[in-house]
């Protein structure tokens, strides 16, 4: 990818970014096949680095993605051997990650997946949507997806490990502005900063007994000769499994959240646990089968409901940290730290990101429509009363919304564009260290290049 000076495509995460929430430019960007006719390219091996290998299919699919991100605009003449050398550093990593025993946890893995997959059903609309799209459910998208985040998770690792540490002074960032030509600078339309804090509406205890309550009659009637994935159908609320009888296929161990997975891994094969409680709400298991380290399940879900009442607690509680904010006994940074229950934005002192450049500065025509005509008349560092919100994972909320800044259109400067200019720079920064990496140790490793691609000069230094 380019950033957004425009300097060469070394950003391995960028590179491996399939379904990585930067853009939805294409849901080709999933990663599986849509079962509609897609251009024939004849695929094969270009690259080998050791066990690793590049198919020319990687190699086209990531520059049909820079085509149309580009929207016209022309791209580098070698743009297409600027995107082979970054995905062989990629490969690169991952053989020295494996000999070096750089491991990632499933239970990242699977975080990961259910937040690519979230954004994608926020873009398409609906869950639904999406199986639609692909003809596939989301459990199916996710297996076929689960490689892909997990080497995209082991490489971000080796970039820590290589150029984690990297830093740049204010004199590097100038620097690096001022050896920008002037018509190169963009030109940017209007942004904002926007900072939310997020309470969850908590169930209370009776919706709580009164799921478990029908859960247990379910489980009876299972228990008395009715069949499991007759019921899952009709009363799951777990999209994904619902429609497939609830069943879940074969995961490993400490891929599923532990409470489902200790409560399925006590039970026989045909067996049906208990009712038992996990973040998505409560659950019926039976265990079908073992096979390794690796069983299979079915289960039926249930989401206790919250009331006007548990609303109304949320939005109480954030009326008094709002008061606080407003009285200055305590930052709204602070405060988002301290009790958001949105952990992705609390940690960044309640700021929202933008994904696509990694900073705070949001373009206004690009916000979600509900934070848009919110802010739409909000003085810079006013806070609204709490609103009510809901989660990607469809859980009720309130959310209180700080205007942090407003910036109208300009050419990138460095008093307005410090943040953007210092993260392209830093960017620039571990892209040399990466490469000084990739020329120390492509030598302790077996890489094999078509004939074809002998011109991309790949075993080279890059300028």
């Amino acid at each position: 990818m380019i950033d957004f000076f425009g300097s060469s495509a070394r950003v391995v995460l960028l590179v491996a970014g399939l379904l990585a929430g930067t853009t939805a430019t294409s849901y080709a960007q999933l990663g599986v096949s849509r079962n509609a006719a897609p251009r024939q390219v004849i695929d094969g091996i270009i690259v080998k680095v050791d066990n690793q290998i590049v198919l020319r299919s990687d190699l086209e699919n990531i520059y049909l993605q820079e085509q149309a991100q580009a929207n016209g605009k022309p791209l580098s003449p070698n743009i297409k051997c600027e995107i082979l050398q970054s995905i062989v550093l990629n490969k690169l990593m991952l053989a020295k990650a494996e000999t070096d025993s750089v491991v990632v946890e499933d239970s990242r893995v699977r975080d990961e997946l259910d937040r690519r997959m979230n954004y994608f059903v926020q873009q398409i609309g609906s869950e639904k949507k999406l199986e639609e799209y692909y003809n596939k459910p989301i459990r199916q998208l996710k297996e076929e997806l689960r490689a892909q985040v997990k080497e995209q998770l082991v490489t971000q690792e080796m970039q820590k490990i290589i150029a984690g540490k990297v830093t740049v002074t204010p004199r590097e960032v100038r620097n690096y502005f001022e050896r920008t030509p002037k018509d190169s600078l963009p030109y940017y339309s209007t942004e904002v900063e926007i900072g939310q804090i997020v309470k969850l509406a908590k169930t209370n205890t009776k919706a709580k007994q009164e799921t478990i309550t029908k859960l247990n009659d379910i489980r009876a009637r299972i228990v008395g000769g009715e069949d499991f994935a007759t019921l899952a159908k009709q009363y799951s609320e777990d999209p994904g499994s619902g429609k497939e009888g609830g069943y879940l296929g074969f995961f490993k161990r400490k891929e599923l959240v532990p409470e489902y997975e200790a409560a399925a891994l006590r039970l026989e094969p045909g067996q049906i646990s208990p009712v038992v409680e996990s973040q998505f709400g409560f659950h019926i298991i039976q265990l079908i089968e073992r096979k390794g380290d690796s069983y299979s399940t079915r289960h039926i879900l249930l989401k206790p409901s919250t009331g006007a009442a548990d609303v109304n607690e949320a939005a109480d509680a954030l009326n008094k940290v709002r008061n606080r904010i407003l009285g200055d006994s305590i930052s709204f940074a602070k405060a988002a730290k301290d009790v958001s229950d949105d952990k992705v934005s609390g940690s960044n002192g309640g700021l929202l990101e933008n994904q696509q450049t990694g900073t705070t500065y949001l373009p206004l025509d690009k916000l979600d429509p509900a934070i848009f005509f919110t802010i739409d008349t909000m003085k810079v560092g006013s806070i609204t009363k709490p609103l009510p919100y809901r989660t990607d994972d469809g859980k009720d909320a309130m959310r209180i919304i700080w205007l942090k800044s407003n910036t109208p259109p300009h050419q990138a400067n460095l008093n307005d564009d410090y943040q953007k200019i210092a993260q392209a720079a830093l960017t620039e920064k571990k892209n040399k260290a990466l490469d000084d990496w990739f020329l120390k140790n492509r030598g302790n490793v077996f890489i094999e290049v078509d004939p074809e691609y002998a011109g991309c000069k790949l075993l080279e230094p890059v300028n």
